[in-house]
């Protein structure tokens, strides 16, 4: 196997013209440590990035949601792997992460749905946002698109660079492999 041309970057090569951020979250992620090869990238990603996973109009469970089957259609394991354990720290049940491979009941399923839309028409039909915005309402759904377009580079990136798990969500695959594989057939992750 080919070595990755840009492998997560450690502290002690660290870009110096992003020095501030790599004690807050781009220093946490191998993701981010990734897109450190590209320091005014990632410098211009945080702003985004804050209002995309922290401050949108979904909250944090739809968005565990979008970001999980965003993450399951670009197969992106990194990005499966990271956010089941965020979901499972939020409460979800295995059931619940389970049925978001599928096509789950009520707001999930409604999520999921415009997910895939989004990936397979890339749009959602006036008749599903209609829907969905009743539902979420319509910042939320202006998020959701968002969060899609968003979690897609990222998944870009991930798969391109074949970006490792980081170490503390390996471990915590390894005692749920079927759960946390992208690939649920998969005896590792």
């Amino acid at each position: 196997m080919t070595p990755s041309p840009c492998p997560p970057i450690a502290d002690a090569d660290w870009p110096s013209d992003i020095a501030d951020q790599r004690e807050g979250f781009a220093g946490a992620l191998n993701v981010y440590r990734t897109m450190a090869h590209h320091p005014a990238l990632l410098k211009a990603w945080a702003p985004l990035r804050q209002h995309v996973v922290k401050e949108n109009a979904l909250g944090p469970e739809l968005t565990e949601v979008v970001i999980l089957r965003a993450g399951l259609r670009m197969e992106a394991a990194y990005e499966w792997a990271h956010h089941v354990s965020r979901a499972l720290a939020l409460g979800f049940s295995e059931a619940r992460i389970t049925a978001i491979r599928g096509i789950p009941e009520g707001v999930d399923g409604l999520i999921v749905q415009a997910v895939d839309a989004l990936f397979d028409a890339r749009m959602l039909a006036p008749e599903q946002e209609s829907a969905l915005a009743a539902a979420i309402g319509r910042k939320a759904v202006i998020d959701l698109i968002a969060m899609v377009g968003f979690y897609s580079v990222l998944g870009y990136l991930l798969k391109t660079y074949d970006t490792p798990l980081d170490n503390n969500i390996q471990k915590e695959a390894e005692k749920r492999p079927a759960l946390f594989s992208i690939n649920p057939t998969a005896a590792s992750v």
